[in-house]
């Protein structure tokens, strides 16, 4: 339903090119279709948001990405940014704003809701809160999100197109780098990452 009404407010002004509903569809469909720009969510199945936007910036440098989300916090906007978004903003914001977005960014400017501005900049200003090492390659990252989602390990596997045992190993130098031993702590540590929603 919600893609549904953005199709009906962008198709008069803007020539779209395509509707997904899963990150790892969407980098494969940004592969294939090449547009100037992508409105994604942050929370999407088989493939979490600000993975999706580092793997597409990795191989479309010039393709400018908008962050539309329900997600008011500004570590997940700043960690959008850092992973090559060019916009943020939220569901709740007026629905003329993303036109406004798109704009901006297609003329090569980054764009912040007004909602959400002031309490980034106060964010990004804070030392104490510089952005963390991340412990995880991308790679973990995606068997993580997998795992959290309630995927076998052999459905991993044959999702990321290597060998379960493969998928094995990466579950367990995960649990090794994040000092757990459980399923359920991997999927707590995914949550608070924001890999899958609570």
């Amino acid at each position: 339903m919600v893609a549904t009404a953005f199709v009906a407010l962008l198709k008069d002004e803007f020539e779209l090119v395509g509707v997904v509903h899963d990150g790892r569809t969407l980098v494969a469909e940004a592969q294939r279709v090449r547009p100037d720009v992508i409105v994604t969510d942050l929370s999407m199945p088989m493939l979490n948001g600000i993975d999706a936007i580092r793997q597409i910036k990795t191989a479309h440098p010039n393709v400018r990405i908008i962050v539309l989300t329900m997600h008011r916090d500004t570590q997940l906007a700043a960690e959008a940014f850092r992973a090559g978004a060019s916009g943020y903003l939220l569901k709740v914001s007026p629905a003329d704003e993303l036109v406004k977005a798109i704009d901006e960014v297609s003329q090569g400017r980054a764009y912040v809701t007004s909602l959400l501005t002031e309490d980034l900049i106060t964010f990004l200003m804070q030392v104490d809160r510089r952005p963390r090492e991340d412990v995880l390659t991308p790679r973990q990252r995606e068997v993580l999100q997998l795992i959290a989602e309630g995927r076998t390990m052999k459905e991993v596997a044959h999702l990321l197109k290597i060998s379960p045992r493969t998928a094995e190993t990466h579950k367990y130098e995960i649990m090794q780098a994040l000092g757990v031993k459980t399923t359920a702590a991997l999927i707590q540590y995914a949550v608070r990452l924001n890999l899958v929603p609570e």
